[in-house]
């Protein structure tokens, strides 16, 4: 038995709204033959606010790729702890009973790992595995779940920490005027959240089978073009119908365990924007209120990349607790362009430990 815990999830205090949002577009990129579509593409996104790490004046300004990472490192190392701390409470499991931690970032670059720090800093255990994940980006909060799945197939006695520390604001480039550049300015906030997945016991999900799915030759859609100015976010005009060929690939995955992906009970999924959610609703023929976790991501933090599948299960836990059996899907796409999936169903205590 693998079950994941209830997340615990933070957002930076500053806050930008998207009529700021698009007030900051038009001065800042006054002129650009793309911005009319662009404001348009944003307006049409549904978020209503999202969450930055730095005052939004800061944000824009860019110090060079040596600050921002150095910024990176700095806010991590002070949004990260509470959250772990909050996880591991929500677990009832101190530092000492975690056997590996798996973060996931794409937004900033450490080694080692923000996990050897997490170790020192918060009293983990040294021989806690780490297994940093750096370049799934929004696939890599479902990739999270699915190798502490695997880990604990491996050592069923086990605990794992998943974190989650997602600061996209740093990788804003005020030069970038393309529409898919444009778009995830206003698309894309800031998060950090984390949550233990216990060998045994705890309240959450029961992970029962977990699967990756990559569709071939899409390796360009979503990528990072690294220059001498960091990270250069490039989106290509086709990702949003990508839930066509995925939506078989998910329908598969419940099939293979004997459900059938219209009849679950939650969808955990990744909020990418409007379009990813609408699509799954139809070629899941899945009722769109089925996603409801997943839209409240999306309006009220944007798209916190890894972060959103945590953020959307903590807010299934906090609406009426899902009945002992319940059954769910959990899900994540990124670059690649690639999808981490898992079925679970709701447990309680040892109650599902023999299923």
């Amino acid at each position: 038995m693998a079950r994941l815990c209830r997340p615990s999830v933070s957002v930076p205090e500053h806050v930008i709204t998207l009529e700021e949002t698009l007030d900051f577009a038009r001065r800042v990129h006054a002129g650009k033959p793309q911005l009319p579509l662009a404001l348009r593409l944003i307006r049409n996104t549904g978020v209503r606010k999202r969450h930055l790490v730095q005052p939004v004046e800061k944000t824009l300004r860019h110090p060079g790729l040596e600050e921002r990472n150095r910024v990176y490192e700095a806010e991590s190392k002070k949004l990260c702890p509470p959250v772990v701390e909050q996880a591991l409470r929500n677990a009832e499991l101190g530092p000492r009973d975690i056997d590996a931690i798996v973060y996931v970032s794409c937004t900033g670059f450490l080694m080692p790992s923000l996990t050897a720090w997490l170790i020192n800093a918060m009293g983990f255990r040294s021989d806690t595995r780490q297994i940093p994940i750096a370049q799934l980006g929004c696939a890599a909060g479902g990739s999270a779940i699915n190798r502490a799945h695997d880990f604990l197939t491996a050592y069923p006695e086990g605990n794992v920490l998943i974190v989650s520390c997602e600061l996209c604001s740093l990788c804003y480039q005020p030069t970038d005027d393309d529409v898919g550049s444009l778009l995830s300015d206003g698309l894309f906030g800031d998060a950090v959240a984390a949550a233990v997945v216990r060998g045994k016991g705890g309240t959450g999900v029961t992970l029962e089978r977990n699967a990756s799915h990559l569709i071939p030759h899409t390796e360009d859609w979503i990528s990072y073009a690294v220059r001498d100015t960091g990270f250069h976010f490039q989106l290509d005009r086709r990702v949003p119908g990508t839930m066509e060929p995925l939506a078989p690939v998910l329908r598969g995955l419940a099939a293979d365990h004997g459900w059938d992906i219209r009849n679950l009970d939650f969808y955990v999924v990744h909020a990418g924007g409007p379009r990813i959610l609408d699509d799954l609703s139809r070629f899941l023929d899945v009722d769109r209120k089925m996603f409801r976790h997943s839209w409240a991501t999306l309006t009220e933090y944007g798209n916190i990349a890894s972060a959103v599948v945590l953020d959307a299960l903590l807010r299934l836990f906090d609406e009426d607790t899902p009945m002992p059996g319940a059954t769910g899907v959990i899900a994540g796409f990124g670059p690649g362009i690639t999808a981490e999936m898992a079925v679970g169903r709701w447990g309680q205590g040892t109650a599902l430990a023999a299923e």
